[in-house]
């Protein structure tokens, strides 16, 4: 498990690395290196972030119970990419102006649906910890759930950035859906039994 672990790790960072080898060393981003940096960290935070939710699925659909390890690290990983991703607006389309910051958010929708997004991912990755999940108890799975607000808000910020339907906004849109109804049946489904019971 803990070589497993140490393989998802090295993986999760092979775009970061190749992000800051195209930028630093091979100057390929393209002719807005801005743009390219946005773009493709903010792809692999809502990448991550729907791999994060399949892990629970996959889980109860396939009984690979061991799956469920590496579903902390796929998170914190999402929201890392995030955190690059808000750090080059921030930097590079702002200049750290909170006015300007503050007017795009409340002015530009996407910009608005994707910052909710972070900040719902912000509670789940300070409480990811061991101590949090011994402290919070079942309130910590509750807390967890805003990982579902947090990706429906992180694909409707791509989809509205996009301004068209395009492959990617489809297969981001289909994947999110299908993950969120295996979870609604899979709820569905065990609920059954216990109704069975009260009858």
């Amino acid at each position: 498990m803990i070589a497993a672990k140490l393989i998802l790790f090295a993986a999760c960072l092979v775009p970061a690395a190749l992000l800051a080898h195209r930028a630093f060393v091979t100057g390929d981003l393209g002719i807005n290196p801005i743009e390219t940096l946005t773009h493709e960290t903010g792809q692999w935070a809502l990448r991550l972030l729907l791999v994060t939710l399949a892990v629970t699925p996959i889980r109860r659909l396939t009984g690979w119970n061991r799956v469920i390890g590496f579903r902390r690290m796929l998170g914190l990983f999402a929201f890392f990419y995030a955190i690059l991703h808000l750090s080059i607006w921030v930097v590079f389309d702002h200049y750290f102006t909170l006015s300007t910051m503050i007017e795009d958010v409340v002015k530009r929708p996407f910009i608005t649906m994707g910052t909710l997004s972070l900040l719902l991912m912000l509670p789940l990755a300070l409480t990811s910890t061991k101590w949090a999940i011994r402290k919070l108890g079942k309130r910590w799975q509750q807390l967890h759930r805003l990982v579902y607000a947090s990706a429906i808000a992180a694909v409707v910020h791509f989809i509205w950035k996009e301004k068209v339907i395009i492959d990617e906004t489809l297969m981001y849109a289909g994947v999110l859906a299908v993950l969120l109804g295996t979870r609604l049946l899979l709820a569905l489904r065990a609920s059954r039994p216990n109704v069975n019971r009260k009858m």
